[in-house]
């Protein structure tokens, strides 16, 4: 009977340990962590951009791994195209960044990601539901989506987005972007 108690008395132990741990630390952003804080604060700040949507999209387009291309193309932790990456080089003015810098260097990726961003967000006056299909789609999609009416760019009506895959990008940042905005209180 001794070692039954004493099993009790450490099971007691273990989930008192267990329920301080939980509610002194935020627990949830081990679930839902945020790498690269500081790039992703700076580059938000210098582009006037939501820190929490640069992070869910990082997190929806690659989980924050660096390096990769996808098999489109895409380069680096914001995946962004080639064509659509020496574009926005050259109209960012942003000092000469080669694309492997681009798939390989977390801090130059953020940077031009979050300055597209910044750029699909005065196209489409702050909408954000909008900005983030645009990312995914292409500004030219989302614009003719929303002058043909099939789409009206509204979080409430993101099912009604033509593409699926679209559909599907937007409601996982939406969703990446509602859980970082619950459990940070601030970036």
């Amino acid at each position: 009977m001794k070692w039954l108690r004493k099993k009790r008395v450490l099971l007691l132990l273990f989930v008192g340990f267990t329920a301080v741990l939980f509610l002194s630390t935020n627990w949830m952003s081990w679930f839902y962590p945020i790498y690269y804080k500081e790039e992703i604060r700076k580059h938000s700040i210098t582009y006037e951009m939501d820190p929490f949507l640069v992070a869910a999209i990082i997190r929806v387009e690659t989980n924050y791994k660096t390096g990769r291309e996808s098999k489109k193309g895409a380069l680096g932790l914001m995946q962004l195209m080639p064509d659509t990456a020496k574009w926005a080089l050259e109209m960012a003015k942003l000092p000469d960044v080669s694309l492997v810098q681009l798939k390989e260097k977390p801090s130059e990726n953020i940077e031009l990601g979050t300055w597209y961003l910044s750029n699909l967000s005065r196209q489409f006056e702050g909408n954000r539901t909008a900005v983030i299909a645009a990312y995914n789609a292409g500004p030219g999609n989302v614009k003719h989506w929303l002058e043909a009416g099939s789409w009206d760019g509204t979080e409430a009506t993101v099912k009604d987005i033509p593409i699926g895959e679209t559909r599907h990008y937007v409601q996982r940042v939406l969703y990446y972007y509602d859980q970082y905005t619950e459990i940070y209180s601030e970036f």
